[in-house]
């Protein structure tokens, strides 16, 4: 049985916050409390990682594993918020469970991690499948050189950098295991096909110094979704939440003052 960590407090409409790669829900710390003033707060683990066992080895590498695995614990009329990779796991969610999903919230997400012919705003491959191979001989050194990553670009890159090292998962196997299979799915998922069909509501929320994912995905998506609000932050890179959280909070405000 794959057990799912979520912590809930709060009042209000239900907010779900799924976090990205490499970290866990405490990510979400510095805007929690405020936020928990307006909304009823689920505050998730992915599976792999926190205090959320992994889905079976072999299925892990799938974001449908994942997202069948929280959709298990959604509530209903919900508002669902997702960075990066967490991004990737809110679009699924919309499209699966369109009856408890309202409104989706995108933190420096992108439909594509991967750079290719038809996707010039990725990633290349050749980076993403070394920090897979280097996750085990080198953990700590490998993350931490993408969560410099995440930092930069930041009008406060020092003390970004120092809350997303407060919020990476230590070194167990099991995480080796997690992060390795959620690499795979970076490396792996392509959703560009199905943002057509997302017909909920959603605010895009991206920093213009991004340097994990382009700016450029987040214009795309907004092009491509029938409902969309495109809030790009300047001075900002890959974790508005922790760099510009007023400004976050207000993007989030906006789900409920519509």
């Amino acid at each position: 049985m794959n057990n799912i960590h979520v912590r809930i407090f709060g009042n209000g409409p239900n907010l779900v916050l799924l976090h990205g790669w490499g970290m866990h829900s405490s990510i979400w710390t510095s805007v929690h409390e405020r936020l928990a003033q307006y909304f009823c707060l689920h505050l998730i683990d992915l599976p792999g990682h926190g205090f959320s066992s992994s889905v079976q080895t072999d299925t892990l590498d799938k974001l449908e594993a994942i997202t069948e695995a929280i959709a298990k614990i959604l509530p209903a009329d919900s508002i669902v918020c997702g960075w990066s990779l967490g991004g990737q796991v809110a679009i699924e969610l919309a499209l699966r469970e369109s009856q408890r999903v309202k409104k989706l919230i995108l933190v420096s997400t992108t439909p594509h991690f991967v750079q290719c012919k038809d996707w010039l705003l990725g990633m290349e491959f050749s980076v993403l499948e070394l920090f897979t191979r280097n996750l085990k001989l080198d953990y700590k050194n490998t993350l931490d050189k993408f969560l410099v990553l995440q930092a930069k670009g930041s009008g406060n890159t020092r003390k970004v950098l120092r809350q997303l090292r407060a919020s990476v998962l230590r070194e167990t196997e099991s995480n080796i295991v997690g992060l390795q299979a959620g690499l795979q799915i970076l490396l792996s998922t392509d959703l560009r096909k199905k943002i057509k069909y997302i017909h909920q509501p959603v605010i895009l929320v991206h920093g213009e110094n991004d340097f994990i994912v382009n700016l450029g995905a987040a214009q795309w998506m907004h092009e491509q979704l029938q409902d969309s609000v495109l809030i790009s932050l300047s001075c900002c890179g890959h974790a508005p939440f922790l760099s510009h959280p007023d400004d976050f909070i207000a993007s989030v405000m906006r789900t409920i003052q519509v």
